[in-house]
């Protein structure tokens, strides 16, 4: 089988979901961010903003808010969170929240997605682990959501896309899934 580092950073990236306290540091969190830019769009319009947030307090509110949301909305999603420790953000000390321009377009939420495999195959290429995250989504919801997307800075005209986590893994996180080859279908 063919082999290369790209290769081996797609390997052996998986979602952290236990995050340490040690920070990302800035020029690696630029880094990481870069990588997000050069993510293509359909027709290259680029309908995303990548927002990131390092203040833990804010980020812990995000999470709270969240979780608070679901708690109500979904009682499955929110056992899960309970039994990850009550916490859909993970300790993450950097959190970059992908918002995509609310237009006409059907190819947007594809587009955010291809920009957070940027960011997290980036991230793993230089040693921070990652969790994609969409659970956020109900941290930007109602009166409370308003608010928080004010607090981030999202831009008018911008709704929430998808987050993505990163920092380094604290000794309780699990490595990723086997994979199934068994899902390849050759035609």
């Amino acid at each position: 089988m063919a082999t290369s580092e790209t290769l081996d950073v797609i390997a052996r990236r998986y979602s952290c979901r236990a995050f340490s306290d040690k920070p990302v540091p800035d020029d690696v969190a630029d880094a990481i961010l870069t990588a997000g830019l050069h993510a293509p769009s359909a027709n290259n319009r680029q309908p995303w903003r990548l927002i990131a947030i390092t203040d833990k307090a804010l980020i812990r509110e995000i999470d709270d808010v969240g979780v608070a949301q679901i708690r109500e909305k979904d009682a499955g999603a929110y056992e899960r969170i309970l039994g990850r420790g009550g916490l859909m953000l993970y300790n993450a000390p950097l959190m970059v929240v992908i918002v995509a321009q609310i237009i006409d377009n059907v190819y947007v939420d594809l587009d955010c997605g291809i920009v957070a495999s940027h960011l997290a195959l980036a991230a793993e290429s230089l040693g921070v682990a990652s969790c994609i995250a969409g659970l956020p989504r109900n941290s930007f919801s109602g009166d409370a959501g308003d608010a928080l997307a004010k607090r981030i800075g999202m831009p008018d005209g911008y709704r929430f896309a998808l987050s993505v986590l990163f920092g380094y893994a604290s000794g309780d996180a699990r490595p990723g899934h086997e994979i199934d080859p068994s899902k390849i279908i050759k035609a």
